[in-house]
């Protein structure tokens, strides 16, 4: 309390002073371009996500752009500690997204390196998929899939390189029969997403479908 007074927390856009628990004022929540995609019918990610692997169904919360607000609401979560982003971009995801009667088995996230998850300090999916886990009643796994290489963001990368990873993932534990629900935080060429899913698809008779928290295409 006395440490809310003190250090107040202010919206990361227009510097107003904010609840704790919050990342932008009313206002600059406005500002944000959600997407509105049906997640069980045709829409841009599906399509393009259609083009590299049989996906089952696809959502995203926001529009990314470059220079929006969307883009430093997830480099805020990514590169600047602020974990708790997860959890409002999840509270934001739920009050869009309804499964109905066709849940999916499983939620699963796109693991980091262990250095760079040292680095890092945290996953910055981990706590958006845990808070989406609660609330839907569906199971996670943090450790179902690993990632076997080192690589720098890929936010800084060039597009050529981003659409060179080979044998990037790898499944950890026997799996089969399931629709598992693979999560990602921006989508853009669909390679890192792809790349996941595979592994999902060829370690048994899965299903797969994909939520990100932005879209870039």
């Amino acid at each position: 309390m006395i440490l809310d007074l003190l250090f107040p927390n202010h919206c990361i856009h227009c510097n107003r002073i904010i609840d704790p628990e919050l990342l932008i004022c009313d206002l600059c929540l406005t500002q944000i371009h959600f997407t509105h995609y049906n997640y069980f019918e045709s829409n841009p990610i599906k399509e393009k996500c259609s083009l590299f692997f049989p996906v089952e169904n696809a959502y995203a919360l926001i529009q990314f752009e470059e220079e929006g607000l969307s883009r430093q609401i997830v480099h805020e979560l990514k590169y600047k500690s602020r974990e708790k982003a997860g959890k409002i971009l999840a509270d934001w995801t739920i009050e869009r997204l309804e499964f109905k009667d066709e849940k999916p088995d499983l939620l699963m996230s796109v693991p980091l390196h262990p250095k760079k998850l040292k680095e890092r300090g945290y996953n910055q999916l981990h706590l958006f998929t845990e808070t989406l886990s609660s609330f839907y009643n569906i199971p996670f796994n943090h450790q179902l899939i690993k990632r076997n290489h080192y690589s720098k963001a890929q936010a800084l990368k060039d597009k050529q390189h981003r659409l060179e990873s080979v044998n990037t993932f790898s499944i950890t534990q026997p799996i089969t029969g399931k629709h598992i629900l693979l999560i990602d935080d921006v989508f853009t060429t669909g390679n890192t997403v792809s790349s996941v899913a595979w592994e999902i698809l060829n370690a048994g008779n899965n299903k797969v479908s994909v939520l990100v928290m932005a879209v870039d295409i």
